[in-house]
């Protein structure tokens, strides 16, 4: 049997622990055969981006292409995405090739603290791309800053701003909780006419989380490649990354926000 295929576009992370890398990791170990257009090339390691070189939006629709001509793709997370001409590319060929699954992961700031998508492009991101998701999946930060507000800070105001992020055109929408405090990290799924979804897991003391938001999103499209329930595919993608985040500190890698672990399953 043929292996399922998903596609990631976003930008590379020179010292692996997100972005595409992050990704094209979690696919592998979600059993997923990953493909991959880059959107921008970074410099960073574990303690900071240090330079961002965005990929021309006509090369990045030349990947897209190419990808999409040979692959039998079952589905595509979008992930940084910093020029909005590169929105609009991405956009014009997620409908000219109209892929059955479509995850976006609104990334806007690294684990570091460095501002990873321009404030202009918020905009675009809203009315252009979202409408074309099945999902997104910001986490705290992200769900104030895509509505241009503050951070929500209990239960009512995250219920609140879910609802209004599914009004902007996606089929669902799950907050992530991991900004905030308490023992349990909880993400909230919101879909239309459905009871909001609470994803609990035990808060692990670690500041080995770099690339936990791309990851979370990739595991999602790769459940959705194997043929999962939206449902069954977030629930799945939240016990392996709060597994991967829990082995991260058997890792040593670098000196700031190291990298989860995302085979932390073959771990010897």
């Amino acid at each position: 049997m043929a292996i399922p295929i998903a596609l990631t576009i976003a930008g590379s992370d020179s010292s692996g622990g997100a972005g595409i890398q992050a990704d094209l990791k979690t696919f592998a170990a979600c059993g997923v055969y990953g493909a991959s257009v880059i959107t921008a090339l970074t410099a960073q390691n574990t303690q900071g981006v240090t330079g961002i070189h965005d990929v021309p939006a006509d090369f990045v629709t030349a990947q897209i292409d190419a990808v999409f001509s040979d692959l039998d793709v079952a589905a595509v997370k979008v992930g940084m995405v910093s020029q909005n001409a590169t929105i609009e590319a991405i956009v014009n060929c997620l409908t000219r090739w109209s892929p059955k699954h479509v995850v976006v992961d609104p990334v806007m700031v690294a684990t570091s603290g460095a501002r990873l998508l321009s404030a202009d492009a918020i905009e675009l991101v809203r009315a252009r791309l979202i409408p074309r998701a099945q999902i997104i999946t910001p986490n705290l930060p992200e769900a104030g800053a895509l509505l241009d507000e503050a951070v929500a800070n209990d239960e009512r105001a995250i219920a609140d701003q879910g609802e209004r992020l599914l009004a902007l055109g996606c089929k669902a929408v799950l907050i992530k909780g991991g900004h905030g405090e308490g023992a349990e990290s909880i993400d909230y799924l919101f879909r239309a006419g459905q009871p909001v979804v609470r994803l609990a897991a035990p808060r692990i003391a670690t500041t080995n989380t770099h690339g936990t938001g791309c990851s979370l999103s990739s595991a999602i499209a790769a459940g959705l490649a194997h043929g999962k329930s939206l449902d069954e595919s977030v629930r799945a993608a939240k016990a392996y990354v709060s597994a991967a985040i829990a082995a991260a500190d058997r890792l040593t890698v670098g000196h700031g926000h190291g990298p989860i672990h995302h085979f932390h399953t073959s771990d010897r």
